[in-house]
């Protein structure tokens, strides 16, 4: 649950006047990618109705996937990555037409990195209910309108259940490796658990067991800003013209979204008490530097994303719980059978170690034992996207193993 975009994946800083005329112009109604716009290097794999956990059914369901590599005859050299929240198909290549920003893990996937395209292929999905591409609220329904309100609650099962459908379509029975951060961990779990004789490696990185009361709380604010929004109109806003859409509410939500990602340490040191420009923020009308910096980003994100997509995806990591129906956590970690990888960010508040170090302990067969490898960083939950050359050393071991 973190930023995943290319441009947010380093440090943090003051936001510049060349930062805040990139925001000039009202902001759409919706950031996501709609029918017609540039496809850039995505591609789309359409399957038959598709049944949720919840009981609903969507008459038929896209995934849009991007690939780097070549396919081994015998299929034995897939490796899937599954994005964070925020994230995207886009993990390598140049911001262009169809892609908003450059790929967010572009110094570990690609020829002689950690996941090196010249022996593995890599798969990339955006996941069903997001909105670069796939079935989601913003996508238009058999009546010819955006779902909107009117998608489905879906889990991170169901979502799992339909990348399944697209690892069928593209020939893979097995996966050499299942990758996630975050809720793509999420993701990486339950393909472990749920489909462990499709994975051979899983890393498992900066992600939880389940999903905890204190997470679900500050989950449930972040919603809570976009449905009060007044151009939230219910869900059903995608005929708003240029700002008039939820995009207030959306640019809250990431806000609060944002300090849960990166640790004191990191703000306090970029920012400190700085002001963003010589107006005193002290009762004279200016602002603290960090505003601006949360301002500018809750604002930005508005452009590529859309609010029904953050509901829909933010109740699927409330559902994530890999011991519902399966006896318990640990009971249900015992299935795995896949060689795993767990790590954890010492600094991480969002989901902290302890929750990897209880994966760790419960799957059989581990790289670091019972306990999961901590990461230290000063980024918190998104030193994962940051601190790219010590989890390209963490990745190789996995991918050797």
């Amino acid at each position: 649950m973190d930023w995943q975009t290319s441009e947010d994946t380093v440090p943090s800083a003051p936001v510049t006047e060349a930062d805040a005329r990139l925001l000039l112009g009202r902001p759409p109604a919706t950031g996501a990618w709609r029918d017609g716009d540039p496809v850039g290097d995505r591609r789309f794999a359409t399957f038959g109705a598709f049944s949720t956990e919840g009981g609903r059914e969507l008459p038929s369901i896209r995934i849009a996937y991007e690939t780097w590599g070549t396919l081994a005859p015998d299929a034995s050299n897939a490796v899937l990555i599954l994005h964070a929240l925020t994230g995207d198909s886009h993990v390598r290549g140049p911001a262009g037409p169809g892609h908003p920003t450059a790929g967010w893990w572009q110094d570990l996937v690609g020829p002689g990195l950690a996941i090196d395209t010249d022996r593995w292929f890599v798969v990339a999905p955006n996941m069903l209910g997001g909105c670069q591409g796939s079935t989601g609220p913003a996508t238009i329904a058999p009546d010819g309108r955006e779902w909107g309100s009117r998608f489905p609650y879906i889990t991170i099962r169901d979502q799992v259940a339909a990348l399944a459908l697209l690892a069928d379509d593209l020939g893979i029975g097995t996966w050499a490796a299942v990758i996630g951060g975050s809720m793509g961990g999420m993701h990486a779990m339950e393909w472990a658990i749920g489909l462990p004789e499709r994975v051979a490696r899983v890393g498992i990185l900066a992600a939880p067991p389940a999903n905890t009361a204190d997470q679900i709380a500050l989950n449930s604010v972040q919603l809570e800003a976009i449905q009060i929004d007044p151009r939230f109109q219910n869900g059903d806003y995608y005929d708003s013209g240029d700002g008039d859409g939820p995009t207030r509410g959306l640019a809250l939500a990431r806000r609060m979204a944002l300090l849960n990602y990166r640790s004191p340490t990191e703000l306090n040191q970029r920012f400190q008490r700085s002001w963003q420009s010589g107006v005193s923020p002290l009762g004279h009308g200016g602002r603290f530097a960090v505003e601006s910096y949360l301002d500018f980003h809750g604002n930005k994100f508005t452009r590529r994303f859309d609010a029904n997509s953050y509901i829909r995806l933010v109740e699927a990591m409330d559902s994530h719980d890999v011991g519902r129906d399966r006896g318990g956590i640990e009971e249900a970690l015992k299935r795995v059978t896949a060689t795993a990888l767990v790590l954890g960010i010492d600094s991480d508040r969002l989901f902290p170690v302890e929750g990897q170090h209880r994966i760790a302990r419960s799957i059989p067969n581990t790289l670091d034992g019972d306990r999961a490898v901590v990461m230290a960083s000063d980024f918190g939950h998104d030193g994962f996207l940051i601190e790219t050359a010590v989890v390209a050393q963490h990745l190789r071991r996995l991918l050797a193993a």
